[in-house]
């Protein structure tokens, strides 16, 4: 191996564990609140890119990228507490509710993808990009905007960290993670938290698009791929551990450049489900998950 190519790989690592930690800790909050897996977050991606893009293209709106992007996390915030009004509540209460989760989220993943296509078409589209240039790294010239990516994602998940707590509707949402019922004891506003939850993890999901619309093209389908690296990732790090999300976004985006640099691209899928099927064989609950 190159100094060359361990600098591409340690480079093309570093920028897909920050894009796999975005979207992977929205997930996980999700399951350790719910105890359910959403199958739609991809689709937030989607709809979050394509909001950003209405606001920002110069053919569409033309406001510009950051106020596409504040815009973006405010639709998908409302729109994740809507969806978890709709499509869990009624359900919550039920045993077979992950189960049901899993219908209703597929569901409303078509929904929400076939609602794209109609509302945005199928050409493809693409972010303007936050910064321009280049700058060196590891010694080499990278896109300044993959550098923004790697220093904002631990930014944006540290805040998350700080918010989950530091303050009292986070340390609610981690009392009603630990213990639903004693939280209800507690006088936490149990519903109400599913609900906020749901939807801070629509937030993340329309940070995770933006930056998928601005180094990519967007597609009504763009969230489908991310969506699947993203569960392997929480399966290896622990469903319901932040933490170990957040290392395991970063361990499986180094073995995915390797595998890239060294196997291929079609053989890179083949070993990351090779490693999500010998976690859950050996263990089950993940890095740094719990019983």
């Amino acid at each position: 191996m190159t100094v060359q190519s361990l600098e591409a790989i340690l480079l093309t690592g570093l920028v897909l564990g920050s894009l796999y930690a975005l979207i992977s800790t929205g997930l996980s909050m999700v399951w350790g609140t719910l105890r359910i897996f959403n199958f739609a977050y991809g689709s937030f991606m989607t709809v979050g890119a394509y909001v950003a893009w209405t606001i920002a293209d110069k053919s569409a709106l033309g406001a510009g990228i950051w106020l596409g992007v504040v815009i973006a996390i405010a639709v998908l915030i409302a729109l994740g507490m809507l969806s978890e009004r709709i499509l869990i509540a009624p359900f919550i209460k039920r045993r077979d509710v992950a189960l049901i989760a899993i219908i209703t989220t597929l569901a409303a993943s078509l929904f929400f993808e076939n609602g794209a296509q109609i509302l945005w078409g199928p050409r493809l589209k693409q972010l303007p990009a936050m910064v321009q240039g280049n700058v060196r790294f590891l010694g080499t010239m990278v896109d300044l905007q993959d550098v923004i990516v790697m220093i904002s994602a631990p930014i944006v998940l540290g805040l998350v960290a700080l918010f989950l707590y530091r303050t009292r509707l986070g340390r609610a949402i981690r009392a009603v993670e630990q213990n639903r019922d004693s939280a209800l004891l507690a006088g936490v506003n149990v519903p109400l938290i599913y609900s906020l939850t749901f939807g801070f993890s629509a937030g993340l999901a329309s940070v995770a698009g933006v930056i998928l619309g601005i180094t990519r093209f967007i597609t009504p389908t763009m969230g489908d791929a991310p969506l699947l690296e993203a569960f392997i990732v929480v399966i290896l790090g622990g469903l319901g551990s932040l933490g170990g999300t957040m290392v395991a976004a970063y361990i499986i985006a180094l073995i995915e450049a390797t595998c890239m640099t060294f196997l291929g691209l079609y053989w890179t899928p083949v070993v990351l489900f090779a490693i999500m099927i010998l976690t859950l064989v050996f263990k089950p609950t993940g890095l740094f998950g719990k019983e």
